[in-house]
C-alpha cells in the first residue's frame, strides 16, 4: 500500500460510523447506497470506489460482493433493523451490516 493509499484508508476509517437503517432511507430513496457484503472490508471497498479502481469495483460487482442496495434488502433491513456501518464516498454511501460480536460469558 502506498503512503497516499494508506492515508486515504486511515481517512475513510475515521469517517466510518454506525448508523441505523432509518437514517439511511433518504439515501436509498435517491439510489445512492452501495451494499458491501460482510465478507469484504468496508474500508477497502470504499477506498476502491474513492480511487475509481474500475477493475476491483467491477470484479466485486460481478461477484455480488458489492451491489446497489435493492428493494428486497431494504425491506429486510427495515424489518430487522440491524446495526449497520456506513462510510460516504460521494455520491455513494457504502453500507455493511456489522458482524455480531461474540457473546462474552
Amino acid at each position: 500500500m502506498t503512503e497516499q493509499a494508506s492515508t486515504l484508508y486511515a481517512k475513510l476509517l475515521g469517517e466510518t460510523a454506525p448508523i441505523s437503517w432509518q437514517e439511511l432511507q433518504p439515501f436509498f430513496a435517491r439510489g445512492a447506497l452501495l451494499w458491501v457484503e460482510s465478507t469484504q472490508d468496508l474500508i477497502v471497498a470504499a477506498q476502491a470506489v474513492a480511487e475509481n479502481d474500475q477493475d476491483k469495483v467491477a470484479a466485486w460487482l460481478e461477484a455480488g460482493l458489492l451491489s446497489k442496495l435493492g428493494d428486497a434488502r431494504a425491506e429486510d433491513l427495515l424489518a430487522r433493523d440491524p446495526q449497520l456501518w456506513a462510510v460516504v464516498v460521494a455520491p455513494w454511501v457504502l453500507v455493511q451490516e456489522r458482524a455480531e460480536a461474540p457473546a462474552s460469558h
